[in-house]
């Protein structure tokens, strides 16, 4: 299609980034364990990620004015309001954030940047990044999940695919069948290979993957 860049930031397995890599953009995947948002060099035209899984020379370069798109979706665990009054540390959770930030505030100073957005689960990240531009549920995108999801940014704002949440969802049945699959996901079609994993990263992983049906819509309204 062209040589359009997105940048999927702290991506895991890419499937917020995949329609777009489907239609033929040039998709960056900076993520763990090859690439880390906070290990990047800034220049006065483009920006080198160090690998971080094989030597320290080993770099991508990415040229500003390349750069299309920004998706970006930092880890969430200190975030998360179902952490309760586990220990957290606020000040390395930003540091991602603020990586991803600057990360776009870069690509932005060279005019082409055409959108972006940072994504979490609804918790304590809104206390730092006040009010999100845009607050979907999982269901709303054809998924039988209820997580509530904010996204910060500059974008268009995809439509819901399903406007009438699922009954199932709203009985105690539902809700108690909803906790059970989330505390033990299993990867949906496309992403059997997350099996291989311990079953903590198995299950971090899985939770992570953006919906399908939100990831189409998002593109649709966003290409």
């Amino acid at each position: 299609m062209s040589n359009d860049v997105i940048l999927d930031l702290c991506g895991g397995t890419g499937a917020w980034s995949k329609p777009y890599k489907d239609a033929g953009y040039d998709v960056a995947l900076i993520t763990f364990p090859t690439w880390d948002v906070t290990k990047v060099e800034f220049g006065s035209y483009a920006m080198q990620f160090i690998r971080q899984n094989v030597h320290y020379n080993d770099t991508m370069t990415i040229l500003y004015e390349d750069v299309y798109g920004i998706l970006a979706a930092p880890p969430c665990t200190e975030f998360s309001l179902a952490k309760g009054n586990s220990p957290r540390s606020f000040k390395t959770a930003m540091g991602v954030v603020d990586a991803c930030l600057k990360i776009i505030w870069n690509c932005r100073y060279h005019k082409k940047l055409k959108f972006w957005a940072l994504e979490n689960p609804v918790g304590f990240l809104r206390q730092f990044m006040g009010k999100p531009a845009f607050t979907f549920e999982q269901w709303e995108y054809g998924e039988d999940k209820v997580k509530r999801t904010d996204i910060w940014g500059y974008f268009n704002t995809p439509k819901p695919i399903v406007t009438e949440k699922p009954e199932k969802l709203t009985t105690n049945l539902g809700k108690r069948s909803h906790s059970q699959d989330w505390s033990t996901p299993k990867p949906p079609p496309g992403y059997e290979f997350l099996n291989n994993l311990p079953y903590d990263q198995r299950r971090a992983a899985v939770r992570a993957i953006t919906p399908a049906g939100f990831a189409e819509a998002f593109f649709a309204v966003n290409k």
